[in-house]
């Protein structure tokens, strides 16, 4: 990689970077690109060689952060629950961490995948990295052929999301992570066990 090409990575990763600090106070719609340029100090035209439009820093991310949590999790030293209750509780942690107005954001592209670069919204990379750990195991030969990867998928996104917007909902008025820590110590081993191979 040339000199240029770590410098314009540099740029954009600080860009993402500043980018979180004020929306994670302000919230989007209070944030203008001129302000995050500003707080880099780069020029307005920087911000558009590497985004189109403000929106499209909080799907990039988003993406960088959960496509480091995804390999993380599979890189982990442990059977399938326990990475499973790794990714969970890191993602609801990593979430309560960014801040409430963060946790819309990403909650509206859920909801609006017009919103995001691509078309693809941050629920849809989330489906994929679950189904991912669960293939994984399915291939290591820790899970079963026949376990329901789409059924198991869609359940613990439903768990991971449903929560999330709760906790949105209600303010931040108790721990994401610590209730997501709950569904994983009491109800998460029943469900993966019975896919386990013996």
């Amino acid at each position: 990689m040339t000199n240029r090409q770590l410098a314009a990575m540099e740029t954009k990763k600080k860009l993402i970077e500043t980018a979180k600090n004020i929306i994670c106070k302000k919230g989007l719609i209070n944030t203008s690109i001129e302000e995050i340029t500003k707080a880099c100090g780069v020029s307005n035209g920087t911000f558009y060689t590497y985004f189109k439009r403000k929106e499209d820093i909080v799907f990039a991310l988003g993406n960088y952060m959960f496509q480091k949590l995804y390999e993380q999790a599979i890189e982990y030293n442990a059977g399938i629950k326990e990475r499973l209750v790794f990714y969970m509780t890191s993602f609801a942690e990593y979430i309560e961490k960014s801040s409430l107005k963060l946790c819309q954001e990403w909650v509206r592209n859920a909801v609006d995948p017009d919103i995001s670069p691509d078309g693809k919204t941050k629920l849809s990379a989330d489906i994929t990295a679950i189904s991912g750990l669960l293939q994984n195991s399915i291939q290591n030969g820790e899970l079963k052929e026949d376990t329901p990867v789409e059924l198991l998928t869609e359940t613990l996104t439903d768990i991971l999301y449903g929560q999330m917007l709760c906790w949105d909902i209600s303010g931040g008025t108790y721990s994401y992570k610590e209730r997501t820590e709950k569904f994983c110590e009491k109800i998460l081993g029943s469900i993966i066990e019975q896919y386990l191979k013996k």
